[in-house]
């Protein structure tokens, strides 16, 4: 209905749900607090464990279910690549590029914990690659918990694999950086059986 001619009753909210859901909040902030939570954890325990473990006996806690054991890591997490620090460096740098540039299109909750996680876990072992011995880019990581029959790992490990972890489990129900949903083979099926030919009445 018109008031007057090329005058619509309809209100700017009206039109936007005409043409499509309200756009999503970025997340942008949630990523971040993420990341700095991640990496202030790390960063601070790191500390924590340089100053009270080096050079001293391990620490067995839980009836040895848990030892707290400062070694250093010149490889990737969990003391994968040994030889290859400046590699793992660089890919470390390349990670966290690839997460702020993805940053820009993220509206998903869940993706930007994900990615809060990832980005904090990377940041965290990227700064002791920088600062730490035996030299700018080839510095070797902190590790300081041990489980048994497992290698010896920090928070920054932790956040990485839980980031890894659950953007599996994102992936695989569908959800979108966008927060939309990718629809389900059944989805699809039915919605091609609807689309399906039929016949003239």
């Amino acid at each position: 209905m018109q008031t007057t001619r090329g005058t619509s009753l309809s209100s700017p909210s009206d039109i936007q749900g005409e043409a499509g859901a309200p756009s999503r909040p970025r997340r942008v902030g949630v990523l971040a607090a993420v990341a700095t939570a991640a990496l202030g954890l790390d960063v601070i325990t790191k500390i924590v464990v340089v100053a009270t473990l080096q050079d001293r006996a391990p620490i067995r806690l839980l009836g040895g279910l848990l030892t707290l054991r400062e070694t250093r890591n010149s490889g990737a997490a969990f003391s994968i690549g040994t030889g290859y620090t400046i590699v793992f460096t660089l890919i470390a740098i390349g990670v966290v590029v690839a997460i702020i540039r993805t940053a820009r299109n993220l509206r998903s909750l869940p993706w930007a914990i994900c990615l809060g996680l990832l980005l904090g876990g990377a940041l965290g072992n990227l700064v002791d690659r920088v600062v730490r011995a035996p030299a700018p880019l080839k510095g070797h990581v902190v590790d300081w918990i041990e489980l048994p029959n497992w290698p010896v790992f920090n928070l920054a490990d932790s956040a990485i694999v839980c980031g890894g972890v659950l953007a599996v489990l994102l992936a695989a129900r569908g959800l979108q950086l966008d927060g939309t949903r990718l629809p389900s083979r059944a989805e699809e099926k039915r919605r091609a059986a609807d689309a399906g030919p039929r016949e003239d009445a």
